[in-house]
């Protein structure tokens, strides 16, 4: 079930470029060797793939090459690093996910003074200077996660949260989720809540202990899938009477929606992420195609810069499982995924 789907008119944007100069038929294609690189953490994460997968399309059909860069740890330290080393190499652009907002301002601050557009997705840098943002409505995905869940306790019964400190998508999903919960559904009452940190295992032990101490436990909350993949083993072994509901899916969560063991998830449009967020980042290096009557020249910001932009997100349940499947996306689109 589509949800939240908003359309910012980026179309408007192009149609408003300058006529083409004389040689020049076409203003949007790259130059030879124009190279946009998108970085995240936790770069095996499955959920990244359809995100650079769109955005690799997008990048192939103006001409331009695109590199798929991060850490495959957890940890800010490292990402920095990262990308740091793809700054160093010059891109045209970078796609960024930031792992925590704060400590990725100056180096954003220092790529934009380069002259290398940073285009934010999935979380932000607010108080940087990048360009753009693209991204889900995490304040309606976590409401929307909260309705499927009270809706299916009848509106009434214990839940808790697991959660991942300071990453802000995240923090902004469990906000939202108990904030509708607090707000809608007054019997449905937060038993407790702990750090997972999208770790499986600490999740498992989580579960395990919430359940010990709140045996009527009903349902638990997480805004990401790692996490829930160790809750949804605790929670089978448990008994199966503890509704998981969690964002973002992989294909083992999708095996275990399909199976009934996990309740259902809230999942990012990753498609339009990608090829919405390598558009912004290339009219931001392109931005000399637009001339606002604003006041772009005299305040010194980019004219091509979109605050926010939403993706859209599902509702991903055992009905609609089949259609989130990457191996089966890849085989069908005959990629090569991130290795291109």
């Amino acid at each position: 079930m589509k949800k939240f789907i908003a359309g910012l008119g980026l179309a408007a944007v192009l149609g408003a470029t300058a006529p083409a100069t004389a040689g020049q038929d076409n203003p949007f294609q790259c130059e030879e060797g124009e190279t946009y690189v998108m970085n995240v953490m936790v770069s095996g994460v499955e959920y990244w793939f359809p995100v650079y997968e769109m955005f690799k399309q997008a990048a192939q059909q103006m001409g331009c090459k695109t590199v798929y860069t991060g850490t495959p740890e957890y940890d800010v330290n490292k990402q920095l690093a990262s990308f740091e080393q793809a700054l160093a190499k010059q891109p045209a652009g970078i796609l960024l996910h930031p792992m925590n907002s704060d400590p990725f301002i100056e180096p954003i601050n220092r790529a934009t003074e380069m002259g290398i557009p940073v285009v934010t997705f999935a979380a932000d840098s607010p108080n940087s200077k990048r360009v753009s943002y693209i991204t889900s409505n995490n304040v309606s995905e976590g409401k929307y996660a909260a309705d499927a869940v009270a809706e299916a306790m009848d509106g009434k019964g214990k839940y808790a949260v697991l959660e991942n400190p300071g990453q802000d998508n995240h923090d902004v999903r469990v906000k939202s989720f108990i904030a509708r919960m607090e707000e809608k559904w007054p019997d449905m009452k937060l038993a407790t809540r702990a750090a997972s940190n999208q770790d499986p295992t600490k999740a498992y032990n989580a579960v395990q202990s919430m359940a010990q101490a709140h045996p009527d436990l009903g349902a638990i909350f997480m805004p990401e899938a790692n996490s829930a993949l160790g809750a949804a083993q605790a929670a089978k072994e448990l008994g199966g009477k503890i509704k998981i509901m969690h964002a973002d899916v992989n294909a083992k969560m999708l095996d275990l929606i399909k199976a009934g063991e996990v309740f259902g998830a809230v999942n990012p449009n990753q498609g339009v992420q990608g090829y919405m967020g390598f558009m912004m980042l290339w009219l931001a290096n392109h931005s000399d195609l637009i001339d606002p009557m604003n006041d772009y020249k005299s305040a010194g910001f980019n004219p091509m810069g979109v605050p926010y932009l939403d993706n859209g997100f599902s509702i991903v349940t055992a009905a609609n499982a089949d259609d989130f499947y990457w191996d089966k996306y890849l085989k069908r689109r005959g990629t090569k995924g991130i290795n291109e």
